[in-house]
């Protein structure tokens, strides 16, 4: 007859969650988790096969933070300034999920054009938000989101290890002048888009 588990999966999770949150991902050991629990390691083994299958799981739990944040966003006047936005309020909120999530080693390096849907599971909630907001064709939208992100990472890398801070106003006016500059140059290509 197998253990009587200890711990609910919830339970262990939410704990290896938390433990990620105030330490990182490199923190989360069988020692240490065990330790979060008030009980040894052991009982996470009677849930979970591995430490591999913890991290899995803590994983998808702060995507689905993080898509929280996203939706957030898109509910916003623009919705696209409303993601990068949240997208930067992640990085200072939750430092270490954002740097799980975002500044980890990927096995493959994938081309820049083809990065965001790999990385941003509403990539096209966000993309229909550039199209529909900007009146731009989908290879413009592209372009855009791209350029944006490549900017709005940056800062949420800052923010998401204490490099620099900014008030949401600067946020704010860096992220409107460098997307009303881009927004110019596209529709200076294609001067049959509307202004």
């Amino acid at each position: 007859m197998p253990p009587k588990c200890k711990f609910t999966r919830e339970e262990i999770i939410n704990a290896a969650l938390n433990l990620t949150r105030e330490e990182g991902i490199d923190a989360l050991t069988a020692r240490a988790l065990g330790a979060k629990l008030g009980s040894s390691a052991k009982p996470i083994f009677t849930v979970f096969e591995n430490m591999k299958e913890v991290q899995k799981e803590v994983r998808k739990a702060a995507k689905n933070i993080y898509a929280g944040y996203i939706q957030e966003g898109l509910r916003q006047e623009l919705p696209f300034k409303g993601v990068g936005t949240q997208y930067i309020l992640f990085a200072l909120q939750e430092p270490k999920l954002f740097q799980l999530l975002f500044m980890t080693e990927q096995p493959q390096k994938p081309p820049v054009s083809g990065i965001l849907p790999i990385i941003d599971e509403s990539y096209g909630q966000i993309l229909r938000s550039v199209q529909n907001g900007y009146g731009l064709d989908k290879k413009d939208s592209e372009n855009l989101y791209r350029h944006l992100w490549i900017y709005t990472h940056g800062i949420a890398v800052l923010c998401a290890t204490n490099m620099c801070s900014f008030t949401a106003g600067e946020i704010s006016g860096m992220m409107t002048e460098v997307c009303m500059g881009l927004l110019k140059e596209i529709k200076g290509k294609n001067p049959g888009l509307r202004q």
